[in-house]
């Protein structure tokens, strides 16, 4: 029986692990990370029905996933600079994208696999094709191991995807400033009330300030500012009051209670550049070996990421258990399906991120939203 090495132990290669293992194919997933608690793993995704909640019924942890959801979290408001509430959509218990922790849902992943499967503390230096469709793989720990079918979960800067490709994610023009206010309920009133009791997102073109509410009175903030790479150098983040203030200055004039979520910052301003692959992006087939999640097919974030990564990794799982006995006839299939929706996704993310941060906005954004409720 053929045996399934993936780098990254993200959503969309636990998926994958998870997929392989009702099936009865064994896999091994190797981490850089420490283990599994060795950092954060970012804050609240919602959950689509026709992508991530299949990957998640064909994992057979749908019911798991269920107990995990944040009862509310879909409310959705759209605020104007002014603090104005523009639209605001509750959660009426009739959504189809519930929302759930990053963390603990990797989590569920982690614990349905068998014990071992993920290899901590091994990040990927090089891999090699020895020919025939298998590579070898050495980490920075010294260890090499050798791959029948090698799948590349490792993300944006993919170590895997140069077997495959010579595209690397390039910077859209926009980048993100990630901080969290705690206890937001009590010690930051104004904020949890412009933020409700789910998603607010307030823009101007080049510019938003976004934040979802999480677990425990958490608000976690993202600022979006349309600058290039060169102006955010600038900035001595190693100064989070300078920072912040630097940051902050460009929202001069938008209500405090929405630039609160930033000045009133409880952690350090970090900087996440957003970057993207070419749209269409793939590759010729190359033997025993292919991608998934963003190191195939990164784009802007739109909340599809994460789901896409998942579906990926579920539709993979099933290929190699359709046909375990011909790889690349596996490879070849998922492929087919994975190249075209790559690039539909790739190209309604682009407009998506243009709709939001574009010349239109805000009134672009309601019509977005007002559409997504509707047609729900």
């Amino acid at each position: 029986m053929v045996e399934v090495a993936i780098v990254g132990a993200g959503l969309g290669g636990l998926t994958l692990a998870r997929v392989l293992h009702v099936h009865g194919i064994t896999s091994t997933v190797y981490e850089a990370d420490e283990s599994p608690t060795a950092r954060t793993q970012g804050g609240q995704l919602d959950i689509h029905e026709h992508n991530g909640q299949l990957a998640l019924r064909e994992a057979g942890l749908h019911d798991e996933f269920r107990t995990l959801i944040r009862a509310g979290a879909e409310a959705t408001r759209i605020l104007a600079r002014d603090g104005r509430v523009l639209l605001d959509l509750p959660d009426d218990g009739t959504g189809n994208r519930p929302e759930v922790l990053r963390g603990e849902l990797r989590r569920l992943l982690l614990d349905s696999l068998p014990a071992g499967t993920v290899q901590w503390a091994h990040k990927l230096a090089t891999a090699t094709a020895l020919g025939a469709g298998r590579h070898e793989l050495t980490f920075t720990n010294g260890r090499t191991v050798t791959t029948e079918i090698l799948v590349g979960a490792d993300g944006a800067w993919s170590r895997v995807r140069p077997l495959l490709s010579a595209a690397t994610p390039e910077y859209v023009g926009t980048s993100m400033i990630e901080t969290y206010l705690y206890d937001a309920d009590e010690r930051h009133p104004a904020s949890a009330a412009a933020v409700g009791a789910g998603a607010m997102l307030a823009t101007n073109p080049g510019k938003g300030i976004q934040a979802h509410r999480e677990a425990n009175a958490v608000l976690h903030t993202y600022v979006a500012l349309s600058k290039p790479l060169d102006w955010f150098a600038g900035i001595d983040f190693t100064d989070a009051p300078a920072a912040t203030a630097r940051l902050a200055a460009e929202f001069s004039g938008w209500a405090p209670e929405l630039t609160a979520l930033l000045t009133d910052g409880e952690t350090p301003p970090v900087h996440r550049p957003l970057n993207a692959l070419p749209i269409g992006h793939s590759w010729p087939r190359i033997p025993g070996v292919t991608l998934l999640g963003d190191a195939a097919h990164l784009a802007p974030p739109n909340g599809e990421g994460a789901n896409l990564a998942m579906l990926d990794g579920a539709e993979l799982g099933l290929a190699i258990a359709a046909d375990p006995d011909d790889v690349e006839a596996a490879l070849t299939a998922y492929e087919a399906t994975l190249f075209p929706r790559s690039r539909d996704e790739a190209e309604e993310a682009a407009r998506d991120f243009d709709i939001i941060f574009g010349p239109g906005t805000p009134d672009s954004v309601l019509h977005l939203f007002t559409a997504h409720a509707q047609s729900s």
